[in-house]
């Protein structure tokens, strides 16, 4: 289970104890800790889109600064997506450019100088590393990206590049919208039920909606994939529910800020 901690400077994050166990440094972000005003209060790390109501680039940035330092990285560069939903899986290679306006929903690297990041607020972080933290992997997910199966290839790169059995590979699923917090139409069950069959992580209700359980859908891929179910790291918070601690899309009507998740590979 992620466990929660706070920074001699107040920035609040939740780590995997799987991931600290191997030296990975890593973090998911909360809200609380940053420089950014309401409605981005306080630790915002990205605007909304189609929204006229924008954090200052230049307070993000530095709720950047703060989350590094608060997780002792400050001196690594940052690497990200353009992120689309989608399964696409871009490598950061040692020693060669990244390009941050690039298009996907993960990074794997084994580029020990960098630092992935994966922004959310709602949808599901998914943070993997081998166990000697050579190689790792920020994958975020929402419906979509489960639905094309982003973690299934983030696994997938990772064996590949590192020719390592899933078996050797540790993840942590980060705080997300909960299963009763996430009402979907009828036509995202029927997706969840394609892919899933019968034992989809759904429950359909009276009015031809009904809700998914994110977390627990990412989980069986992460299983199916070869995890090992003691390799999984979980957690309990609902981003919808606990506006204390965490931005919401959903819950904010899209005026909200964004939380990330962040890794790197150890050298």
């Amino acid at each position: 289970m992620l466990e929660r901690e706070t920074s001699p400077a107040g920035v609040v994050t939740y780590f995997s104890p799987l991931l600290r166990a191997i030296g990975v440094r890593h973090a998911f972000s909360t809200r609380i800790g940053g420089t950014s005003p309401k409605p981005f209060d306080s630790l915002n790390l990205g605007n909304p889109n189609g929204c006229d109501i924008q954090d200052l680039s230049e307070r993000i940035r530095h709720n950047y600064a703060l989350l590094f330092a608060a997780t002792e990285l400050s001196e690594k560069s940052h690497a990200y997506l353009h992120q689309i939903h989608g399964a696409r899986v871009v490598h950061v290679r040692p020693g060669r450019p990244h390009n941050n306006d690039d298009k996907g929903d993960a990074l794997v690297s084994d580029d020990p100088a960098r630092v992935l990041s994966v922004r959310v607020a709602d949808c599901v972080p998914v943070l993997l590393g081998t166990e000697d933290g050579r190689m790792v992997a920020a994958v975020h997910a929402g419906w979509r990206g489960v639905i094309a199966g982003v973690v299934l290839e983030a696994v997938r790169q990772m064996r590949a590049i590192c020719s390592t059995g899933a078996q050797e590979i540790l993840a942590a699923i980060g705080p997300s919208i909960s299963y009763d917090n996430f009402e979907v139409g009828a036509e995202v069950l029927e997706e969840f039920s394609r892919v899933f069959g019968p034992s989809a992580a759904i429950r359909q209700e009276a009015n031809a909606k009904g809700r998914v359980d994110l977390r627990e859908s990412l989980r069986r891929q992460l299983l199916t994939a070869g995890i090992a179910e003691c390799n999984i790291d979980l957690t309990d918070r609902c981003t919808y529910r606990d506006a204390d601690e965490f931005f919401s899309h959903r819950r904010d009507k899209g005026i909200s800020g964004r939380m990330a998740a962040i890794i790197a590979a150890t050298s």
